[in-house]
């Protein structure tokens, strides 16, 4: 029977661990440092969905470096096959995957995330075992798991979704404000309940009382945010 997976919630400590992955051994929390990560788990290697994935995240990496944030992938396959899996996720998407890859074949890092599959019951490798879900884990540099989403094995997932996630929370830890519905970079924000209308006087001079518990403000921002 498998170990069972820790609780893991908003606001838990992101499990360290040690793996192999397509780029050498990594400790995780090492690897993370002083930056935020992005976790983010795979079936298996050559299949159709994540070869699609892999090559947007590829794409995306230099626009998640600019937010200081890592990005570090994981497929219930070996390393090798993982550096050569980047070879036809290049071919195919034009991206190229300079991020580690967790090998993760015995399942022990995706039962430690909860990452197994247990909806489908054909998700299975050649040998039988559950492969994993599509999960995702933005974790900032305190190692404090901020972000948890889980896809099904068949629905791909929208990267510019989980950079849009990364953006409301480095810009509400930053200035004190939260985000509405579908918010883009530079879109009008909220300011914070804990925010008086005083405080919001000197930090947000233009901001405006929509109702007594939302206030909208624009926000300019820099590159960095």
């Amino acid at each position: 029977m498998s170990p069972a997976a820790p609780t893991l919630r908003l606001g838990s400590t992101a499990p360290d661990f040690e793996a192999d992955t397509s780029t050498g051994p990594i400790k995780f929390h090492d690897y993370i440092g002083d930056s935020w990560a992005i976790l983010f788990s795979h079936p298996d290697d050559f299949t159709p969905v994540c070869t699609t994935e892999l090559g947007a995240f590829a794409k995306l990496e230099p626009e998640f470096a600019k937010r200081n944030t890592k990005l570090l992938g994981l497929s219930a396959s070996s390393a090798e096959n993982h550096r050569a899996w980047a070879v036809d996720i290049k071919d195919v998407t034009g991206g190229q995957v300079g991020f580690p890859i967790i090998a993760d074949p015995e399942r022990k890092i995706a039962h430690l995330y909860d990452m197994i599959d247990y909806q489908d019951a054909t998700n299975l490798d050649d040998k039988g075992v559950q492969l994993t879900i599509r999960s995702v884990f933005i974790i900032d540099p305190s190692k404090t798991i901020r972000l948890i989403m889980s896809y099904p094995a068949s629905t791909g997932r929208n990267t510019a979704e989980v950079l849009r996630v990364l953006d409301s929370l480095q810009l509400g830890d930053k200035h004190r404000v939260t985000t509405p519905i579908n918010w883009e970079r530079g879109d009008d924000v909220i300011v914070h309940p804990s925010v008086t209308n005083e405080e919001a006087k000197t930090l947000f001079p233009k901001f405006r009382v929509v109702k007594p518990y939302l206030r909208m403000t624009p926000l300019k921002l820099k590159s960095k945010l």
